[in-house]
């Protein structure tokens, strides 16, 4: 059993605990995801399964889509609703347009500091046993890609003010490695008012959407009745590569990772060139393995992951 699983994971379960899950589901333990999710947040988990494991840095590489509830005037001590209140200001009014300007200064390629409640390794330990032990350490800021912040609605007590505990929902696509409560963190410092994220929910991961993700409600039903339509074939998660079958006399070659030629390739979308990445697909459409176009004495192309 290989493929890709669209889950719509639930708010109070770890990324870990779903993979645990769809391992008792299906019987396998060749599972694993494709980009962490927080605890507190729902949304968007790819779970791989089988071969598409192999796939991980991949769909890690995806960019993701994120809603995102910001409250105004109140700090925590994880940049979100976990937390403890580290600093209240309540003395404050922001305009439309403050608020605007300070979102838009947030977007594009910006340096990002990890916060403390994170998985990133630092000297071996990950900060988040650090941080349950008390200890904070320094982190090297990281550069990210915040491509679009929207903001999709503003709740505030008083009308047309923006004050003290006014909740902003945003709607934000960005690069992998984002983390977007300490983006709503950076949000509040920049408005100097101080903010943290109080809500989140992943709607994309690369080709994956929350409108056709599977709960895990549905997915244990489905695998009760026998039915396994969550299951998508490998090649969904490389949506953005280009597929070419190539002819069954060349699988051998492939599959000890040999180089094949041009000519062994079918249905080839357009002339490849030195540097492309393709899939290599079976008759059938199966992936067989992931290669690139290279120049030795001649245009060949050479797997470097096969799946077969």
């Amino acid at each position: 059993m290989n493929g890709v699983v669209n889950v719509l994971k639930p708010p109070g379960m770890s990324s870990h605990q779903v993979v645990s899950f769809m391992r008792r589901q299906l019987q396998l333990k060749k599972i694993g995801h494709g980009g962490t999710l927080d605890p507190g947040a729902s949304g968007v988990l790819p779970i791989m399964v089988g071969s598409a494991t192999r796939l991980s840095s991949y769909l890690m590489n995806h960019d993701k889509t994120y809603v995102a509830e910001l409250t105004l005037g109140i700090s925590t001590t994880s940049q979100d609703a976990s937390g403890a209140t580290c600093d209240i200001t309540t003395d404050f009014s922001l305009s439309p347009r403050e608020l605007a300007d300070a979102l838009a200064s947030l977007q594009g390629s910006i340096m990002q500091t990890p916060p403390m409640a994170s998985a990133v390794r630092v000297g071996g330990n990950r900060l988040y046993e650090l941080d349950r032990q008390g200890i904070s350490v320094p982190r090297k800021a990281r550069r990210v890609e915040i491509h679009s912040i929207n903001i999709m609605a503003i709740w505030s007590e008083e009308e047309d003010t923006i004050g003290f505990g006014t909740r902003v929902l945003l709607r934000i696509s960005c690069s992998k490695g984002t983390y977007v409560r300490t983006l709503c963190h950076d949000l509040g410092e920049k408005l100097g008012v101080g903010a943290h994220m109080s809500f989140l929910t992943r709607v994309a991961s690369g080709p994956f959407g929350s409108s056709e993700a599977f709960t895990l409600e549905e997915i244990a039903d489905l695998v009760n009745r026998g039915d396994y339509r969550f299951l998508l074939p490998m090649q969904v998660a490389l949506s953005d590569w280009v597929m070419v079958k190539v002819h069954p006399l060349v699988h051998e070659r492939i599959q000890h990772g040999n180089f094949i030629l041009p000519e062994h390739l079918l249905d080839v979308p357009y002339t490849l060139a030195v540097g492309d990445d393709v899939v290599l697909l079976s008759i059938e459409g199966d992936v067989l393995a992931l290669a690139e176009i290279k120049m030795a004495d001649q245009l060949i192309c050479q797997p470097f992951r096969v799946f077969m």
